[in-house]
């Protein structure tokens, strides 16, 4: 039985790996594949934005769904897709995001202690709320809330 070691010239040259070009993303999808991009799904970035969402919608009976979300946040990014999903699905349902780090006084006016939060509001009420990841509950919810007329 002889060594077991290979000559210079039948190695992996070390040198092959280092000249290799670094990776680079083609598409936005591969760096952030849980990015809402719809414009199904409005982002409120300010106070003044909320009131007037809101306000506008309160003699509506139009279903107001509001997710409450942190970019930190990575169950957050789980439901980010559904979301986006149900929003594609239900058009005469108006759909906000809220980040609690840029607007934490509208999270602590609902009270609201664990993300995600969803909150469902008709005429300026709310009507109810999903915390956590659940798919089927927040589907099912808007469901009720698109076919309730009160």
């Amino acid at each position: 039985m002889g060594a077991n070691y290979s000559s210079p010239g039948q190695r992996f040259p070390v040198t092959d790996l280092r000249a290799r070009q670094p990776w680079t993303p083609r598409f936005e999808s591969e760096i952030a594949p849980y990015r809402v991009n719809s414009p199904s799904i409005v982002e409120i970035k300010n106070r003044n934005q909320w009131k007037s969402r809101l306000s506008a919608l309160k003699d509506t009976n139009k279903l107001l769904v509001i997710q409450f979300t942190a970019k930190w946040c990575g169950p957050c990014k789980s439901l980010e897709p559904k979301l986006e999903e149900l929003a594609a699905k239900y058009t005469d349902v108006e759909f906000v995001k809220i980040d609690i780090d840029v607007l934490m006084s509208v999270w602590m006016e609902y009270n609201l202690h664990t993300l995600p939060a969803i909150v469902f509001m008709k005429r300026g009420k709310e009507v109810d709320r999903v915390v956590g990841v659940k798919f089927d509950e927040l589907e099912r919810k808007l469901h009720k809330y698109t076919q309730s007329f009160f």
